[in-house]
C-alpha cells in the first residue's frame, strides 16, 4: 500500500517542479537555465515508450542466443567489406 502512495506522490512531485518551471520560462522574465533544464528534461522524458513488453513476450523479438551465435561466428554477413581509404582505386 505505501509503495503505490510514494509513487504517486514522486509523480505528483516531479509533475508539478516540472509545470513551474515551463510557466516560469513563459511568464517570468527572469528565467534562466535551471526552469530551461528541468523543462526540456521533463518534455524528453515524455517522448519515451511507455507501452514496453519484457523482449521475451515482444511479438517479433529475436532470441539474444542468436546474436550471440553470429558474434562469435565473425562475420554473419557474406557482403563485402568496406575498402579502406588507404586500399587506392578499384580497377576500371
Amino acid at each position: 500500500m505505501a509503495r503505490p502512495i510514494a509513487r504517486w506522490g514522486v509523480i505528483l512531485g516531479l509533475g508539478a517542479l516540472w509545470w513551474w518551471a515551463v510557466l516560469r520560462l513563459a511568464l517570468a522574465p527572469e528565467a534562466g537555465a535551471l526552469e530551461a533544464a528541468v523543462a526540456a528534461g521533463g518534455w524528453g522524458l515524455s517522448l519515451l515508450p511507455v507501452h514496453c513488453v519484457p523482449k521475451a513476450r515482444a511479438v517479433g523479438a529475436v532470441d539474444p542466443r542468436r546474436w550471440a551465435e553470429a558474434w562469435r561466428r565473425g562475420r554473419p554477413t557474406k557482403a563485402s567489406p568496406h575498402r579502406r581509404s588507404d586500399a587506392g582505386s578499384a580497377p576500371s
